[in-house]
């Protein structure tokens, strides 16, 4: 491998030097278990300086690394020796693919190409936001100042608006939205998201849209609603009522963040019900299952410490819910809503309705086998779905 690789590198080198570098691309893992699927190689400036941003594609996240062009190419060196069996670096001139196998041997293939474009290699701190604090109903919500600049104590709650649009903006993409996108935010509290999802899909995607915020607490759903008529935001209100009490007969969007214990089955299964085509979930307080399982102590002793048993309750309960998901027509997934160095983990249970055929006798045996495994008698979103 170490004379392909050599040439590989002689080329990143090369393409640099020459400002004809567009992208490299490491695929391939060389473990089948690794969380680590691909990463991205391109060319930033900091600070006026030529730097190589890596962006390291995560089954649920992707974590971007920035190195100085000196350091960024033994880094590369280092994840094709221990992580990825190809490369694909392409130039403004030539395509580069490096493939590689289990026995060490490896060859680089070059191919010529029609003259590539060069991207522009924009700062590192200029990412675009889907959220623009200067709209008027941020400064309305006690995010930002009159001159739409964000609070010094607001920062953080901002940071969580723009990941949260974000995942939504990757998620809703992959969804063919016909007429009115009806949209039920159930727990809307004091609705930052519920606006940042209208300013999303209405601002943004010039989508028609109906977004409802269902929040038990008037005094919130009054003055979310008079933000929205004082902003002259067609087509968002707010009304009184609980997740669980809370009748809707179709939908296309259920959105349900921060629902405590058993109400975000209750949102889920409203969602389900109603045909959403997409679910978004934020659970909390998982307390039915930790009240009733009753797991093998001996062939599970890490469980005999209460936070341990905690957190595997929590486990179970979102893993079944995501199952159960699967089971009703659901591609589901779990994954982290912000990064967990500014927040203690919060996870996202996600399913986009899709049309392909499901084992549900398979599923079935999933569930009932977690279940028999940690004496679980029923889910309650179980409960709710019979």
């Amino acid at each position: 491998m170490e004379k392909a690789l050599n040439e590989l590198m002689e080329a990143v080198k090369l393409a640099i030097d020459e400002n004809k570098f567009v992208k490299l691309t490491l695929s391939k893992p060389r473990s089948k278990q690794s969380d680590l699927k691909n990463m991205y190689v391109k060319m930033i400036l900091l600070k006026g300086n030529n730097w190589m941003s890596f962006t390291y594609k995560h089954n649920t996240k992707d974590i971007v690394k920035n190195f100085a062009v000196e350091d960024a190419a033994q880094q590369i060196i280092e994840l094709l020796e221990t992580s990825f069996f190809a490369a694909n670096l392409l130039t403004s001139e030539m395509d580069y693919a490096l493939l590689s196998n289990e026995k060490g041997s490896s060859k680089l293939i070059k191919r010529p190409v029609e003259k590539r474009a060069i991207p522009e290699r924009e700062h590192d701190h200029t990412k675009s936001r889907l959220i623009n604090p200067a709209n008027v109903w941020w400064f309305q919500l006690g995010i930002t100042d009159r001159q739409g600049n964000v609070l010094p104590s607001m920062q953080f709650k901002f940071k969580q608006i723009n990941k949260y649009v974000e995942i939504l903006d990757g998620l809703i993409k992959q969804i063919d939205f016909h007429g009115t996108v009806k949209v039920v935010d159930m727990g809307a509290g004091k609705a930052y998201l519920t606006f940042a999802l209208y300013e999303y899909l209405v601002v943004n995607r010039k989508l028609d849209v109906q977004i409802t915020g269902v929040e038990q607490r008037p005094d919130l759903v009054e003055k979310t609603n008079n933000i929205a008529k004082s902003a002259k935001l067609e087509n968002l209100r707010f009304v009184e009522g609980m997740i669980g009490n809370f009748a809707v007969k179709e939908m296309d969007v259920l959105i349900a963040l921060h629902a405590c214990d058993t109400a975000t089955d209750d949102a889920i299964a409203a969602g389900i019900n109603a045909g959403a085509k997409l679910i978004v979930c934020a659970p909390c307080c998982h307390k039915q299952i930790r009240q009733i399982m009753k797991p093998p102590f001996d062939a599970l002793p890490m469980l005999k410490f209460g936070i341990l048993l905690e957190r595997q309750a929590e486990i179970l309960t979102d893993t079944i819910r995501a199952l159960i998901m699967e089971k009703h027509g659901y591609k589901s997934q779990i994954m982290e809503f912000i990064e967990t160095e500014h927040t203690p983990k919060n996870l996202l249970i996600t399913g986009i309705r899709t049309t392909k055929n499901i084992d549900i006798e398979e599923i079935d045996g999933k569930i009932a086998s977690l279940k028999k495994q940690f004496g679980i008698e029923k889910h309650y979103l179980e409960t709710l779905l019979s």
